[in-house]
């Protein structure tokens, strides 16, 4: 999971740097609801489990799982590429506070000691690149020992992830500008090479071509791109069937019906996150903190907010902070999936009747 939040690290900085959180203006709405679906889920769990033993899962429904619910919105034909990026930027959000929850509230007691060695290996990650030092397996041994480091000072080992996602740079050395005025004069002088027959300098060109396509790319670029499959076809997968797996039987399913902790999750996923959503971005707008995306209705924004409801991934994660053990954690789990699988479908359903009813106006000349 250390390696996920590394490369969720390195997407929210891009996002910050180049994408939609980089214009406060575009990102003021997706943030205020961010804000609000996080705050509201939070209430019915802590008005079932208040005083309770189950109290401090309250952090559980508070995420939304950022791969899932695009996968299910990117299910549906003629979604306006507005309502994706809204959706992106709300998770992106969500996760932001995610981390910070889960740093400050579900980490042990801290050893100053060794916090303080992590902090020292990080400045010196930061000293080397800062000199432009760009030597891969150094980086490595030295994002290990911070990840060593902060596991043993208490705080949750996933944040020592975050923050070296952070600190990769999002900035190529070349921009594309200077890439083409390069490579112009690159490919004229192999051309000429070529021509009079120079094999050796057109070898050497061919590795300085190689070099100039990688000054183009950020690291954080080129990193996102080789570990998304690593992180999506194995990383996830192997952390959902270790964390994901729960019993049923007829003695558990009346457990949940009488559960507690089920019920604060249920309630909070599939009721608190789209109200928070909605209200909180009703509010946005009317106070002029923010305004609707274009060609993006109120429709489809409840649309989202409702699809935001599948925690997954991070809320499973939470659970198993949050319980170490049975029934507790097997309710959590079981009332994630329950209602990460209600939202989907609900918001899938909505989306495509809103869509066919979309493309029927559209397509009618009358």
């Amino acid at each position: 999971m250390a390696i996920f939040f590394f490369l969720v690290g390195m997407e929210i900085k891009h996002e910050i740097r180049h994408g939609e959180l980089a214009d406060m203006r575009r990102a003021a709405l997706p943030i205020v609801a961010a804000l609000g679906g996080m705050i509201v889920p939070v209430m019915p769990y802590v008005l079932l489990n208040h005083g309770h033993d189950g109290q401090q899962g309250w952090g559980i429904p508070m995420a939304t799982d950022i791969a899932f619910s695009l996968g299910v919105l990117g299910m549906v034909k003629g979604i306006t590429p507005e309502l994706k990026i809204f959706l992106l930027t709300l998770a992106i959000a969500d996760d932001i506070c995610a981390i910070a929850v889960i740093a400050i509230f579900y980490s042990s007691s801290l050893d100053g000691g060794v916090l303080f060695a992590g902090l020292l290996l990080l400045g010196l990650i930061a000293i080397l690149q800062r000199l432009g030092i760009s030597q891969p397996v150094l980086y490595f041994v030295l994002g290990l020992g911070v990840w060593v480091a902060i596991l043993r000072s208490g705080i949750h080992a996933t944040i020592a992830g975050v923050i070296l996602g952070f600190m990769v740079p999002t900035t190529a050395p070349f921009s594309l500008q200077e890439f083409q005025e390069i490579g112009s004069t690159m490919v004229t002088r192999f051309r000429k090479a070529q021509d009079e027959g120079d094999e050796k300098t057109a070898k050497n060109l061919l590795g300085s071509f190689e070099a100039l396509v990688q000054s183009t790319e950020s690291v954080s670029e080129r990193l996102t791109r080789r570990l998304n499959d690593w992180v999506s076809f194995l990383i996830l997968p192997l952390f959902a069937l270790a964390n994901a797996g729960v019993t049923f039987s007829g003695e558990i399913a009346r457990g949940l019906l009488t559960s507690r902790v089920a019920w604060g999750v249920l309630l909070g996923l599939i009721a608190g996150k789209p109200l928070g959503i909605i209200c909180f971005s009703m509010f946005a707008v009317r106070w002029n903190v923010a305004q609707l995306p274009n060609g993006v209705s109120w429709q489809q924004i409840g649309s989202v907010a409702v699809l935001a409801g599948i925690g997954f991934t991070v809320s499973i994660f939470i659970s198993s902070l949050a319980f170490q053990t049975d029934p507790y954690l097997s309710e959590a789990k079981t009332a994630v999936l329950a209602a990460s699988v209600m939202s989907g479908v609900v918001c899938y359903l909505i989306l495509k009747s809103q869509g066919g009813a979309h493309r029927v106006t559209t397509d009618d000349p009358h």
